[in-house]
């Protein structure tokens, strides 16, 4: 005999209000007083009652299912913010299918949107980072709803950010407070948004500093990569500070200053981004940038939903500021 779980009556009649009461609580209709939306909320909570998806599709005429585009990658940065959108949009009562793609240009970001498309999803976030995807994002159909993250700010499509320009600054200001002539900056690759924000910042922090920016250091996130900056860097006895445009790229060149035997921050001080869970237990902790994936997450939903409410687009904006983490690796330079 097969087991039923709990019905939208059940919660009703736990609730003391109407089955259509608890559906518009589900659906999330305004005109529900929110002592009555809690009441439900509660006793949805109290008998573990899971809606019907394709019922609720039926009456709401919508798909309870957001399409993610991301790509298949382990970055700490686009791994996050997946699994922010993962939860915030079950939060929401949505389900999320992700389509997974090895490169972010025209051709895999077009085959993944019409894969979503066939599955009838109701809206589509696209994690574009890369400047390949933005030309297919600009070719993608205009009435299909859709939001980028971290996408390119220069075209027409609606976006949600980090505002990376403003955590480089206040990274490369935190050190510049600290006493320090200059900063150093060891950059990830120049084809992420992320990256060109973050080398803005830091080259606009040291320009109002009346400093001349040194150049950047390419790197491509890796700790590997952070560790071969960091071995020049070493050999340069004029460095004092540096920032990383991630945590990974801070540990390699922690590794590389160990090495050479400059200490950190007594002789170096060290900054990065990202916020990486291990960051606090980097010898030394690791001042860092701290990105508010869930804040994006929240805000990219919002966007959508909107839109699909609506029917409509709009080349809408929203950035989230991020937060500078202030640990042991920043001191006043040696006199």
């Amino acid at each position: 005999m097969a087991v039923h779980g709990p019905a939208m009556t059940d919660v009703a009649r736990l609730a003391g209000v109407s089955h259509q009461t608890v559906s518009r609580v589900l659906n999330g209709h305004p005109n529900v007083r929110e002592q009555t939306r809690l009441r439900v909320r509660a006793a949805i909570a109290e008998l573990g009652y899971r809606p019907n998806g394709a019922a609720r599709a039926l009456v709401t005429g919508r798909s309870q299912v957001i399409g993610v585009v991301a790509q298949n990658t382990t970055l700490y940065g686009p791994a996050s913010l997946l699994a922010a959108l993962e939860q915030t949009a079950a939060e929401e009562g949505f389900a999320v299918s992700v389509g997974s793609v090895r490169n972010l240009d025209h051709r895999s970001i077009s085959a993944a949107v019409e894969r979503h498309l066939s599955h009838r999803v109701a809206g589509i976030v696209v994690i574009a980072p890369v400047e390949s995807a933005g030309e297919a994002l600009e070719r993608l159909p205009k009435d299909v709803p859709l939001v980028t993250v971290d996408g390119d700010p220069n075209r027409p499509v609606p976006l949600v950010t980090v505002d990376q320009v403003a955590g480089a600054r206040a990274a490369t200001q935190h050190l510049l407070d600290a006493g320090h002539r200059t900063v150093w900056h060891v950059s990830g690759p120049t084809d992420w948004f992320d990256s060109v924000g973050r080398i803005d910042g830091w080259r606009q922090a040291l320009l109002a500093a009346g400093l001349d920016p040194p150049p950047p250091m390419p790197g491509d996130w890796s700790a590997a990569s952070g560790y071969r900056c960091g071995q020049m860097l070493a050999r340069m006895p004029e460095v004092t500070a540096v920032f990383t445009a991630n945590d990974h790229l801070a540990l390699g060149v922690l590794r590389a200053l160990h090495e050479f035997g400059r200490r950190v921050p007594d002789e170096i001080s060290v900054v990065g981004f990202d916020d990486v869970p291990e960051a606090a237990y980097f010898i030394p902790p690791l001042t860092t940038v701290r990105p508010d994936f869930d804040a994006v997450a929240r805000a990219s939903l919002q966007m959508l939903l909107s839109q699909i409410e609506s029917g409509t687009g709009g080349a809408l904006r929203q950035t989230v500021a991020p937060a500078l983490v202030a640990r042991q690796s920043v001191a006043p330079p040696r006199r």
